[in-house]
């Protein structure tokens, strides 16, 4: 199987609000969707702080970024636009930016088919929320990251699950 690297964006406006896209994976139902952050993978050439970068401006039109250290990786497996099964191996890195109305115009045509909204959350909001959030754990992890508290090395974040 292939492996991915991906670079996903704990994006933060200076209200300590988080941008989260709600979205399904390919031939899932709209039941299916969940909040994620944004980001993508890193293409050929292209570093992990680039890759951020580039997908930041790509799914929300923001420019000015200030990026942050990477606080959180996982794995795990996952089906591409295309049927092709990957190994996603994510690194979640800071960001912070000056916030405002995200911009959908670079998105490509199937992230506009699978992504149905996109906004700022609170942590207050992320707590009170029954809708399913991307990765597991997230709103338990995220509230240190959006006061400024990152851990010295990366957390490894990954759900390991047992079947039986």
């Amino acid at each position: 199987m292939r492996e991915r690297l991906t670079a996903r964006v704990l994006l933060f406006d200076p209200q300590g609000r988080i941008l989260l896209m709600r979205g399904r994976l390919p031939n899932r139902p709209p039941s299916s969707a969940a909040w994620f952050t944004v980001g993508g993978g890193v293409e050929e050439g292209e570093s992990l702080a680039q890759a951020a970068i580039r997908e930041i401006v790509e799914e929300t039109g923001f420019t000015q970024v200030d990026l942050g250290p990477v606080v959180w990786t996982r794995e795990g497996e996952g089906v591409l636009v295309s049927g092709e099964r990957v190994l996603f191996k994510e690194s979640y890195l800071v960001a912070r930016c000056a916030g405002g109305e995200p911009s959908r115009d670079g998105w490509a045509d199937y992230e506009t088919d699978l992504i149905d909204d996109i906004r700022w959350w609170t942590l207050d909001e992320l707590a009170a929320t029954a809708d399913r959030v991307y990765p597991e754990r997230f709103c338990e992890l995220v509230g240190p990251v959006a006061l400024g508290s990152y851990p010295d090395a990366p957390l490894e974040i990954t759900v390991v699950r047992i079947v039986d």
